[in-house]
């Protein structure tokens, strides 16, 4: 008997064919559901916003009160209690002047202390007392002789192994990432693993927005400046607010825009509600402090040749021994890649010396959206290659 092989089944077609449907109106219809999907994601943010008073979770990760000095304190981030077993050398975070240290913690979901401890590293913060900005004589030297030593100090003899203390990792954003570089410049036998610096100025030269300012010092040597700062007792919380605000001025300008054409967009919707916390926290500069930034920094830019003084002493990048990470924002315009890649021709004595680009502006590189899979990334990568075998 003769047999006859069976017809193969083709796989049924996916198309707009299958259903009968032309393409123009199969195109349309997913774009009305599109529609429809995020007008309703819309209305429920709109409503958890009016529910709630807010869509950001801006809760802070728990943490505990380790030491402190004058005007400074030290604190020790909780583990996540769903975190993975600890491992590698401490890091100790240094915030800036005028900026508050809820930049490192902005909201769950976005939050570089979450992320650190969610890859199970052991994490410390300086903060400084309200009592300390008021300190009109507190100068650099405070940060780079007091504050951040005696933290990395302690860090390390907290951290201790059978007796050992161990080195601890050091990282700073913006002026904090100066006093990281500072310090070990200042102090050479502290126990510092590796040092990190987000977004930090180097080469004030290469600062577009400074360049008036410092026209107007060297047409006036400084004293328009001098006599405003003084009579204030340093530079107002507003003006620090002002000041970042500045340089994304558009972004403020399109901000409500923004947000009525991005009601669906929930986590651009948290992202910016927790910057809005940020900037109502600034805080102002010291006198003594303020005043040395703008001598020193801005007018004469004395770190860009490496010859900043510190309470009367030369302090010279070139010292510093330890490995740097310099990490720069792509769209940064208060530290300009230029700015900070300045320092790779500075810290000729470092050990392994890196520089990256990275996504985001002065705030973003930091703690934008993006900073997970990019500066968060390769700070995790770097001080995971110098943990020493812990």
């Amino acid at each position: 008997m003769s047999s006859v092989a069976p017809v193969p089944r083709s796989a049924p077609d996916e198309g707009p064919e299958a259903t009968g449907l032309p393409t123009v109106v199969d195109s349309a219809l997913r774009e009305a559901g599109s529609v429809l999907t995020r007008v309703g994601s819309a209305a429920v943010n709109v409503r958890d916003r009016l529910w709630n008073g807010h869509l950001a979770d801006t809760r802070r990760i728990p943490r505990s009160v380790v030491t402190g000095g004058r005007g400074w304190t030290l604190h020790r981030y909780a583990p996540l209690p769903d975190g993975p077993p600890p491992y590698g050398l401490p890091i100790l975070l240094v915030p800036p002047l005028g900026a508050p240290d809820l930049a490192f913690d902005l909201r769950r979901g976005n939050s570089l202390v979450e992320f650190l401890l969610g890859q199970g590293r052991t994490v410390y913060i300086v903060t400084y007392d309200a009592a300390f900005w008021r300190g009109r004589r507190r100068g650099l030297e405070s940060w780079v002789d007091e504050v951040v030593p005696a933290a990395v100090g302690r860090v390390c003899d907290d951290e201790s192994v059978d007796g050992e203390a161990r080195p601890v990792h050091i990282a700073g954003w913006s002026l904090g990432g100066l006093f990281v570089l500072l310090t070990p410049a200042a102090h050479p036998d502290l126990p510092i693993a590796t040092v990190t610096a987000f977004a930090a100025p180097v080469d004030i030269g290469a600062v577009p927005i400074v360049a008036p300012f410092r026209s107007v010092a060297e047409y006036t040597g400084g004293q328009v400046f001098t006599s405003l700062y003084r009579l204030l007792g340093g530079f107002p919380a507003p003006a620090v607010r002002a000041a970042f605000q500045l340089v994304s001025v558009d972004r403020y300008v399109t901000k409500p825009l923004t947000i009525l054409t991005h009601l669906d967009d929930r986590q651009l919707l948290e992202q910016m509600e927790a910057v809005d916390v940020l900037m109502n926290n600034m805080v102002a500069y010291p006198g003594r402090a303020f005043g040395q930034v703008y001598h020193h920094v801005i007018r004469n830019n004395e770190l860009a040749s490496d010859s900043v003084e510190i309470d009367g002493r030369p302090v010279r990048l070139a010292d510093v021994t330890a490995p740097v990470l310099l990490i720069a924002g792509a769209d940064d315009g208060i530290a300009p890649v230029a700015a900070v890649r300045r320092g790779t021709e500075l810290l000729t004595s470092s050990s392994d010396l890196r520089f990256t680009v990275e996504p985001g502006g002065h705030l973003g590189v930091l703690a934008g959206r993006r900073a997970h899979d990019h500066s968060w990334a390769s700070f995790l990568d770097f001080v995971d290659a110098h943990d020493g075998g812990s």
